[in-house]
């Protein structure tokens, strides 16, 4: 008897949003100011659309743990594979540091404290090693802490943008000019192109869509509205409470990207809507509460799946072989507690510059630009694996992206074109001297990253060269004068 499928554009949509809406991310999308709009509505044509539909098909043609490394590894092989497993594994630990330093923010802005150097520590590990031991279990075991923590962050989102609305209607007063949609677009110099990246950062995690391609009736028709649907909701959930950022804080501040922002943000909309005061400290520690919620939810949502690509990878000999090991339950355990290790290295080393700069909003923006500069770079290759597959792999497609050999071109390149431009522009802007020093730290970061990237990549190669040659002079050993002239044959394609 057939399946009958079941899932509908709507359960596409809400996976969609339960995977990509990460609220940190509203601050750096807030600092983009006005402009905003444009760049949503123009990277979700160019960029999001096409980006959706490669991946599903990818998914279904391909399917794989390893996801984005298995493709990769298809076209390019696994050195290329290698760099992908490296960027798609390091953005992660930077990612939770960064969430680290953001929940002390919260917590210091919540209840109007100054934490020491010893406390900050403490509840900094305390986060990092929380997530990281939800990390070494099934999803399906934290899959309530996910589902509530995607129930606070449309509340959060959706609150903090209709409070903003209100407040301006109610008062007229905004901290920013209330412009209308003519004067919205970007002046289109270099430095406004980083914008690009923080846009595109927020769509990754689309490619969850081509793991439910089997249970459509129809993927090719659905798999666009959804795609559709489901980028113009995040756009929405992104810009409603960026927007209240832009009423409330004056530009400067919000480009600080500064989580105590958010905390700032709401107090003083709450304050402008005329809420007295102690209901509006009441409301902050209860918001506050909220979003320190969704940052454990949000690594919890992405922790299976990171470790899962990385135990891949290890299997394959692109990264160290601790990376693979799993426990009973076949979860990989050591790549989550190799995260949590350099999480809190990466946090311990921002607390000591903090104590030294006393800037912790510089160190939060540092570890999250890192972490979606990353995981940007190992996307890079998608676009052209795509291609090639589709030149060179006759495999039957599930899904397929439709339009002649022109607009597959044209779906590829774009895409493609916008990633590359918004990983530079974001790192050396206008290439002035004030923007390159301003980004010193996050250019050295960035190289660093791509230096044991390298070393890594050729090591792991080394290693898996070793290990054929092994091979090779084991069946020597016990092979005929007619075996060995065939293994000698194959050896130089082996080694």
């Amino acid at each position: 008897m057939k399946r009958k499928k079941k899932f509908r554009i709507v359960d596409a949509v809400l996976s969609i949003v339960c995977i990509t809406l990460v609220v940190e991310s509203i601050m750096p999308t807030a600092a983009i100011g006005n402009t905003q709009y444009f760049w949503w509505i123009l990277l979700l044509g160019a960029f999001c659309l096409p980006y959706g539909m490669i991946t599903a098909e990818l998914s279904t043609t391909f399917p794989s743990e390893g996801g984005l490394y298995s493709w990769v590894k298809r076209a390019f092989g696994l050195k290329w594979a290698g760099r992908v497993a490296w960027n798609y594994w390091i953005n992660f630990p930077l990612w939770i540091a960064s969430l680290a330093v953001a929940m002390t923010a919260i917590i210091a802005g919540m209840f109007h404290v100054e934490l020491s150097f010893w406390v900050l520590l403490l509840l900094e590990l305390a986060y990092i090693w929380l997530v990281t031991v939800l990390g070494t279990h099934r999803v399906g075991e934290s899959k309530y802490i996910v589902n509530v923590g995607t129930v606070f962050k449309v509340l959060l989102t959706l609150g903090l943008g209709a409070i903003g609305l209100y407040a301006v209607i109610k008062t007229g007063e905004s901290a920013n000019p209330i412009r209308t949609a003519f004067d919205l677009f970007p002046t289109l110099d270099l430095a406004s192109l980083s914008f690009i990246s923080i846009i595109i950062f927020n769509f990754l995690g689309f490619e969850v869509i081509g793991t439910y391609v089997d249970d459509m009736e129809n993927p090719n028709r659905d798999i666009p509205k959804a795609l559709i649907i489901g980028g113009l909701l995040m756009a929405i959930f992104y810009v409603l409470p960026a927007t209240g950022f832009v009423i409330a804080l004056p530009m400067e501040e919000i480009a600080k990207v500064d989580p105590e922002n958010f905390v700032e943000t709401l107090m003083v909309l709450l304050t402008q809507i005329g809420l007295s005061e102690s209901l509006v400290s009441l409301i902050i520690i209860i918001a506050g509460l909220l979003l320190v919620y969704t940052f454990i939810a949000n690594i919890a949502s992405w922790s299976f799946g990171v470790n899962s690509v990385a135990k891949f990878a290890a299997d394959d000999g692109s990264l160290p072989k601790p990376f693979s090991k799993t426990n009973k339950e076949g979860v990989p355990y050591m790549a989550a507690i190799i995260n949590g290790i350099v999480a809190s290295l990466i946090a311990i080393g921002g607390l000591i510059a903090y104590s030294i700069s006393d800037n912790a909003g510089s160190m939060f923006e540092l570890f999250f630009c890192l972490s979606w500069i990353t995981l940007l770079i190992g996307y890079v290759p998608l676009f052209l694996a795509f291609r090639k597959l589709r030149k060179t792999d006759d495999t039957p497609r599930v899904y397929r992206v439709p339009g002649d050999s022109i607009m597959i071109g044209v779906l590829t390149y774009v895409p493609f074109i916008l990633l590359v431009a918004g990983i530079v522009f974001t790192l050396f802007g206008d290439f002035t001297a004030a923007y390159l020093k301003d980004n010193i730290p996050l250019i050295v970061g960035v190289i660093l990253s791509f230096a044991v990237e390298e070393i890594l990549v050729a090591k792991m190669a080394k290693q898996r060269k070793d290990r054929v040659k092994e091979n090779i002079a084991k069946l020597e050993k016990g092979a005929s004068e007619k075996e060995k002239k065939i293994i000698e044959e194959i050896k130089g394609d082996l080694i």
